[in-house]
């Protein structure tokens, strides 16, 4: 009904088999599965490199925390339980899918005035010239750079770059700054008072 093809399978080891056939955008299964269950299942593939990339969430009557906590261990993007309204399900399936096209869209390799930012290798060149960069910095640079001219606020930077990992505050976002205006450029970087930041070619 809502033009998604989709594809069955009656437990874990089915899935796992059909999955690497396939190569679906998403996955949902239940916790409680004959032969394998969901948990053993969402870990098997998380271990299959062509199913990286591919959306786990388990949609099941198990809502107990330990049981979400467990899901979100072995790799789901999602814990969904029962009983749940086909159309709030139909929602979290588009909120899913829409993940997924903007972390493919992250995916590509950016030319900004002059730079050139390839995501899958985390590397900056600049001027031919390699800049190494630390897993957040490149993080808040690419953030910043794949949309110039944009202001980005400081809560929208703190849970695109850290989301829930860790609890840090906006001087940690000051530091970040400080260190990429250091070794890419005073210039490309303003602060918007009160605001956030934008970077600027």
């Amino acid at each position: 009904q809502e033009g998604y093809q989709i594809i069955t399978a009656a437990n874990g080891k089915e899935a796992i088999a059909k999955a690497k056939k396939e190569i679906p955008d998403l996955i949902i299964m239940d916790v409680m599965m004959p032969e394998m269950d969901g948990m053993e299942a969402c870990e098997n593939i998380r271990k299959i490199p062509e199913l990286s990339n591919v959306l786990i969430t388990f949609l099941t009557a198990r809502s107990e925390d330990y049981s979400q906590v467990a899901g979100f261990d072995a790799g789901a993007d999602d814990y969904i339980t029962k009983p749940i309204k086909p159309k709030l399900l139909v929602s979290k399936v588009k909120a899913l899918l829409r993940r997924l096209k903007e972390k493919e869209q992250n995916s590509e390799t950016l030319n900004v005035g002059g730079i050139e930012i390839n995501r899958e290798e985390y590397k900056i060149v600049k001027d031919n010239v390699e800049i190494a960069l630390p897993r957040k910095e490149f993080e808040l640079f690419y953030l910043l750079a794949s949309k110039p001219g944009k202001v980005f606020k400081r809560d929208e930077i703190l849970d695109k770059v850290w989301g829930n990992e860790v609890v840090v505050g906006g001087r940690t976002i000051d530091v970040h700054i400080r260190k990429l205006r250091e070794k890419i450029g005073e210039e490309l970087f303003k602060t918007i008072k009160g605001v956030g930041y934008k970077f600027e070619v």
